[in-house]
């Protein structure tokens, strides 16, 4: 068995938007260029998508949208596009046509099962397909972005081979909702979100009283953060809940959306973590894996609006943790990478293109306090108070509302 395996097609590309539209797919021929020039993929064969055909979508989405999704991406798609954004989402300012779509899209869940299937097959531990990510594709509906939701059809596959406790940390700025919904009265899921505010960023879900349906009461747990918050807060957040959550419910793999876009330069959001912050929280995700699932991981990608100096250098990282391969955030970039996605960001729509950045972390602390209970703590020198005690407010709110329904106590830092 090998350490770990990483998806990749040159077919990813073709989930491209219009040129003004912030998820552009440089990001990810930026990232594998990336981790190449650093040596992170030295002897790795990257694993192809699995040509799926559309009754692996079926198992999340409905026919008549998938039929919806290929009529209006195909030559004839034109027609009837004022119908298909009311009734689809498809056509609307987040989600414009683009022609293929359905084939592109579907492409990206293929990825997805790929990396299931390595890991179900006993040939790797850890699996990773920064192509996929797209949690907030609903059952009938497209929406943010996201035509197909590659997480929850991947997480229906390993239910239906062999898993039947599965956990999902998605880290995204942005909640986690459609994989949430899928899977909301189902208690072989438990689905756990740290997103900013729902009150200040789209999709205005994701609140901690959201806990999973009355079949699966506990099967979903949100972490609502602030915006502004910082790495050493964010640490203190996810530790406080995650590590919990998951020692009790015993999954057999951890399924982790990592979307990039928590990041203090993403231009669609208002949160602050560093590069530095993002790879400390994909490294304990794979350490709760290691610790509770003999190291079954399934990583995939999401979103991120830093197209050229940020989502390439965090996925980097995601990759080199899935492979074993970490790198140190002081590693220096060589010119020859810096130089290509210097042309490259010229062809990123203005408002989305920055200059690349020669080091792969931003010199952030990543060092935290843990969270000791409700005892009105003085926040460490160098942290806000007001932002400290919003966080900790966070915490309680979401261990008082999730933690009872297993068997743990809310107040009890120990738990």
């Amino acid at each position: 068995m090998t350490a770990g395996a990483v998806i990749w097609s040159d077919g990813f590309e073709a989930y491209r938007w219009a040129r003004e539209h912030p998820m552009n797919p440089v990001r990810l021929v930026l990232t594998m260029s990336l981790a190449s020039s650093l040596g992170v993929l030295d002897g790795i064969d990257p694993v192809p998508p699995l040509a799926i055909d559309d009754t692996s979508l079926t198992v999340v989405h409905t026919q008549h949208y998938i039929d919806a999704v290929r009529a209006v991406g195909g030559p004839d798609g034109g027609s009837n596009r004022s119908l298909y954004e009311q009734v689809y989402g498809l056509g609307d300012m987040d989600n414009p046509i683009f022609p293929g779509m359905h084939e592109a899209a579907r492409m990206l869940v293929g990825g997805s099962i790929a990396a299931a299937e390595a890991i179900a097959s006993g040939r790797v531990r850890r699996a990773v397909n920064i192509g996929g990510g797209m949690h907030h594709a609903m059952a009938s509906r497209a929406a943010g972005f996201c035509v197909y939701n590659d997480c929850a059809i991947a997480i229906d596959w390993l239910l239906d081979h062999g898993f039947d406790r599965i956990a999902y940390i998605d880290i995204d700025a942005h909640h986690g909702d459609g994989v949430e919904r899928a899977f909301t009265n189902d208690p072989r899921v438990l689905t756990v979100s740290l997103h900013q505010h729902p009150a200040t960023l789209w999709p205005g879900t994701g609140w901690p009283t959201e806990v999973g349906g009355a079949d699966a009461a506990g099967s979903a747990a949100n972490v609502a953060l602030m915006p502004g918050i910082v790495d050493s807060l964010w640490l203190r957040a996810f530790h406080a809940v995650v590590p919990s959550l998951i020692r009790e419910f015993k999954p057999q793999i951890i399924v982790s959306q990592c979307g990039a876009d928590s990041h203090s330069a993403d231009p669609l959001t208002d949160l602050s973590l560093t590069v530095d912050g993002q790879r400390a929280a994909i490294l304990a995700m794979r350490d709760l894996a290691d610790r509770y699932c003999e190291g079954r991981w399934l990583a995939v990608g999401g979103g991120g609006y830093g197209v050229v100096n940020v989502v390439p250098r965090i996925w980097t990282h995601l990759i080199a943790a899935a492979l074993g391969r970490d790198i140190d955030p002081t590693r220096v970039i060589g010119e020859a990478w810096m130089a290509d996605a210097h042309r490259i960001a010229a062809t990123v729509a203005p408002e989305y293109t920055a200059e690349p950045i020669g080091v792969m972390g931003d010199g952030g602390s990543v060092d935290f306090t843990p969270w000791d209970g409700n005892a009105g703590a003085d926040p460490p020198t160098g942290v806000d108070e007001r932002a400290f005690r919003q966080t900790d407010r966070t915490i309680l709110a979401t261990r008082r509302a999730v933690f009872p329904l297993h068997g743990l106590d809310p107040e009890d830092p120990r738990d």
